[in-house]
C-alpha cells in the first residue's frame, strides 16, 4: 500500500488545493461560500469520496422500537479515516459492533462534516444509516447564521445544497447542531431551513433522516433543555427526531416520551461516554443511563464512544472495546440481525491489520487500515472473567487469513468427547425454494476441527438445528436434528493449509436464525486406535483452529465477471518524478464498462507488474514480471502517488482485479489492465 504521508514530510506543507491531483482524502466544507458554490463537486477528491455500498435494510423506514444512535466524536475527526484508499496504521480507530446500532453520525466541529466513505460503506453493509453534521457555533457560527437565515430563499438554498451532498456521496441525512444565540426574528427562517432540508431529503432519498440537536430554543436562546419540551418541540415537529443534550435527570426520558406522543422513538436521549455532566457517569457505567432510557421506551444517543480508544483503556483497544460494547448489548440488546439477504459473506475483517490475503494467499505483509474493507462482524459474546469454556475465541490479525486481514481463531483445550459452540451470527434469512450453499474455510492443528451449527425456525414446523461437520460428530447427533458431512473443495496448491468445505441445504419456508461455530476433535475411526489414542493422549488436549470465511449463496449467485475486453481503462494526471535510475510515477487510474452500465462491483484489487526490456520470453512461458499488490479501490478509480520504478523497467502494467460481494475475485489473467511505457526508456 502506497505511503499516504508523503505530503506531510516537509516542515511547511503547501496549502491544501482540492483541485490538484494528490492522494485522495476525505475533508469537510468549512464555509458557506464553498457550500453555496458547489466547488466540492469539482474537486479532484470528490469521485473518491462516494460511498458505494447501498443500505442493506429490508425496509427504508426505521423500526418502531427504541433505537440506538451513535455519534462519532474522535479528536476532531478526519484522522486515519481521511485516507480514502486506506492508511498504514493497523491500530487505527474502528467500530465493529454494528449489530447494536441503528444510526451512525460522523461529527466534527467544521461547518459541514461529510462522513468519510469508509464509515458509510461499513455501516450500510451492516444495515446502519449514516448522517453528516451541520454545525454553527461561537461568533463565527453566529455570522454564518446571519447569512444562512437572512431570507427564506437563502434558507431553502443552503438546505438544498446539503441535500445534494448527501445524495451524491451516498449517506443518509444530517444532524443539525445550531449551537448559537439567535434573534427571535431569525427563527421563522430557521424553521424554513429545517423543514425544507427534511422534505428535500425525504423526496430525494426515501428513508433519509434529519435530526435536530437540543440547543437553540424557539425563542432564539442557546439553552439546552435536556428533554423534549415546548421550547424545542417546534423543531422536533418538522424533522425526524431530536438528539437531547446529555445533562438530563432520571424522569426526563419519561417526560420527553409524554411530549412526543406516538413519536417517542424519535427522541434520542444523549449520553456523553466521557461522562461530562451525563446521567450515570458514562465511561464504564454508560449502561446506567441506557437502562433508564430503555425503561421509559425512548431512544438513545451515545456521544463519543471513541473514549475507549482516546483514553487507552487497558489492557488493549481490541479487548476494552469488546468489553465496553458488551455492556451496551447487555443493557440495550441486539438491534440488527444478519444474514438477512443472500449472498452473505464474512471474512471477519475489521478493516485493519498486519497483512492482506486473497483466496488463501498473502499479497501484503505490512500494516494497513481501511474501514471500507470491513465485512460482517460476528456477534461474539464477551466473557468478563473466567468461564467454564476452555476455548478462547477472538478476531485475530496476526495469524494467516484466508481473505482480507483477519480471521476467527479458536484456541485452548478440549476433551476428546466434548464440543464447544460459539455464537457467530443471529439472522433473519427466509429460505426459498432453491438449495442454499454454505461454504467455509478452516485451518487447524492436529485433530482440532471446526463445524457450523445452523438453527432454523418455522411457525408451522418449529425449530431445527443442523450440524455441518465430519462424521466424527455423529456421537453428538442426538443434540441436532441432522448431521450433514460437507464436501471438501480444497485445491491445496491454491490455498496451502486451508480446507474449504461446502454443503447444500434446502429448508424452504424456514428462517435461518442462528449460526454457531462448533469446535470438536477428530477421533481415529478404528476403535482399537481410538482407545490407544485415549491412553496416549493427555485429555483435555491442546486445541487450535482458524475459521477463514463463511459464504452463503444460491447456485445462481455465482458471479460471471466481464472479461478484460469489456472495460475501458485509462491513466490520467500522469506525473514522472525522481531521476534516471530512481524514477517515480504518480497517476490516476480509472475504469468503466464499455456498454455504459454501472458495474455494481463493491471492490477492485490493484496490482502492478513491472516489465523490463531485458526480459526475454522463455520457451513456452508467458512474458510477465512479478505482480505487486498496491491497494484496493471501492470506486472505479485509484490514485497512485510516488510509485518507485526499479532501474531497467521498460513498462508498467496496472491490473484491476474485479471482486464481487461474496468474496470471489476475478482471475488476474482475465482482469482489465492499463499498460504504460516508462518515460525515457
Amino acid at each position: 500500500m502506497s505511503n499516504q504521508y508523503d505530503d506531510e514530510k516537509s516542515d511547511t506543507p503547501p496549502p491544501f488545493d482540492p483541485s490538484t491531483p494528490s492522494i485522495p482524502i476525505s475533508y469537510p466544507i468549512k464555509t458557506l461560500e464553498d457550500l453555496d458554490s458547489g466547488s466540492y463537486f469539482t474537486s479532484f477528491h470528490y469521485p473518491f469520496n462516494k460511498s458505494t455500498v447501498p443500505l442493506q435494510q429490508p425496509n427504508p423506514a426505521l423500526a418502531q422500537r427504541p433505537r440506538m444512535l451513535v455519534c462519532h466524536d474522535m479528536q476532531g475527526g478526519y484522522l486515519d479515516d481521511k485516507w480514502v484508499q486506506g492508511g498504514d496504521n493497523s491500530s487505527a480507530y474502528a467500530i465493529w459492533h454494528w449489530y447494536l446500532i441503528d444510526i451512525f453520525v460522523y461529527f466534527s466541529h467544521n461547518l459541514v462534516t461529510l462522513p468519510p466513505p469508509c464509515w458509510t460503506n461499513a455501516a450500510h453493509r451492516h444495515g446502519v444509516k449514516v448522517l453528516g453534521t451541520f454545525i454553527t457555533e461561537w461568533d463565527e457560527g453566529k455570522a454564518i447564521c446571519n447569512k444562512l437565515l437572512s431570507t427564506k430563499e437563502s434558507a431553502h438554498n443552503y438546505a438544498e445544497r446539503l441535500a445534494d451532498l448527501a445524495v451524491a456521496l451516498g449517506f443518509d441525512g444530517w444532524l443539525l447542531n445550531m449551537e448559537v444565540q439567535l434573534d427571535v426574528g431569525q427563527i421563522p427562517n430557521l424553521k424554513e431551513f429545517v423543514s425544507h432540508l427534511t422534505q428535500t431529503m425525504h423526496s430525494s432519498l426515501p428513508g433519509s433522516l434529519v435530526i435536530w440537536y437540543d440547543s437553540v430554543t424557539i425563542g432564539g436562546n442557546l439553552s439546552w433543555q435536556n428533554q423534549l419540551n415546548e421550547k424545542n418541540k417546534p423543531f422536533f415537529d418538522i424533522s425526524d427526531g431530536i438528539f437531547v443534550n446529555y445533562s438530563w435527570e432520571e424522569d426526563y426520558p419519561k417526560l420527553s416520551a409524554t411530549v412526543a406522543g406516538d413519536r417517542k422513538f424519535d427522541v434520542y436521549m444523549g449520553i456523553d461516554v466521557f461522562g461530562r455532566g451525563t446521567y450515570g457517569g458514562g465511561q464504564w457505567t454508560t449502561n446506567i443511563a441506557l437502562g433508564a432510557i430503555k425503561k421509559d421506551n425512548v431512544s438513545a444517543a451515545l456521544f463519543a464512544p471513541g473514549w475507549v480508544y482516546e483514553t487507552k483503556q487497558p489492557p488493549d483497544f481490541q479487548t476494552a472495546q469488546n468489553r465496553w460494547w458488551a455492556l451496551v448489548e447487555q443493557s440495550w440488546g441486539i438491534v440488527q440481525k444478519y444474514p438477512r439477504v443472500l449472498p452473505f459473506y464474512s471474512n471477519f475483517d475489521q478493516g485493519h491489520g498486519n497483512h492482506i490475503s486473497i483466496d488463501g494467499a498473502q499479497v501484503l505483509s505490512t500494516q494497513w487500515n481501511n474501514i471500507s474493507s470491513q465485512t460482517f462482524q460476528p456477534f461474539l459474546e464477551y466473557a468478563d472473567g473466567p468461564t467454564s469454556n476452555n476455548i478462547e475465541v477472538h478476531v485475530n490479525f496476526k495469524e494467516a487469513s484466508f481473505s482480507g486481514g483477519g480471521n476467527l481463531t479458536f484456541k485452548g483445550t478440549l476433551e476428546a468427547d466434548a464440543y464447544v459452540s460459539t455464537r457467530l451470527f443471529l439472522g433473519e434469512l427466509l429460505m426459498g425454494g432453491l438449495p442454499v450453499h454454505f461454504t467455509y474455510s478452516v485451518k487447524s492443528e492436529g485433530n482440532s476441527r471446526v463445524g457450523l451449527s445452523l438453527e432454523f425456525s418455522s411457525e408451522m414446523k418449529g425449530k431445527k438445528r443442523l450440524l455441518l461437520a465430519s462424521h466424527e460428530m455423529n456421537k453428538f447427533s442426538s443434540k441436532f436434528s441432522e448431521v450433514i458431512v460437507p464436501r471438501q473443495l480444497t485445491k491445496q496448491e491454491v490455498a496451502p493449509g486451508w480446507v474449504i468445505l461446502e454443503s447444500s441445504i434446502a429448508m424452504n419456508g424456514y428462517t435461518l436464525t442462528e449460526i454457531h461455530a462448533v469446535c470438536y476433535r477428530q477421533q481415529p475411526e478404528n476403535s482399537v486406535l481410538r482407545s490407544a489414542a485415549r491412553s496416549n493422549n493427555q485429555d483435555p488436549a491442546e486445541y487450535f483452529a482458524v475459521l477463514g470465511h463463511i459464504r452463503i449463496s444460491t447456485a445462481d449467485q455465482n458471479t460471471e465477471f466481464p472479461p478484460s475486453t469489456s472495460w475501458i481503462v485509462e491513466g490520467q494526471d500522469v506525473e514522472w518524478g525522481g531521476s534516471q535510475g530512481s524514477q517515480t510515477l504518480s497517476l490516476k487510474l480509472s475504469w468503466k464498462l464499455k456498454d455504459g452500465k454501472n458495474s455494481l462491483f463493491p471492490g477492485y484489487n490493484i496490482y502492478v507488474e513491472k516489465l523490463t526490456k531485458q526480459w526475454v520470453r522463455a520457451l513456452g512461458r508467458r512474458l510477465e514480471g512479478v505482480r505487486d499488490y498496491i491497494g484496493v479501490a471501492h470506486v472505479e478509480a485509484f490514485y497512485l502517488s510516488g510509485l518507485v520504478i526499479p532501474s531497467g523497467t521498460s513498462s508498467l502494467k496496472f491490473i484491476i482485479q474485479v471482486c464481487d460481494g461474496n468474496g470471489t475475485s476475478q482471475k488476474l489473467d482475465d482482469a482489465p489492465f492499463f499498460q504504460l511505457n516508462v518515460e525515457g526508456q
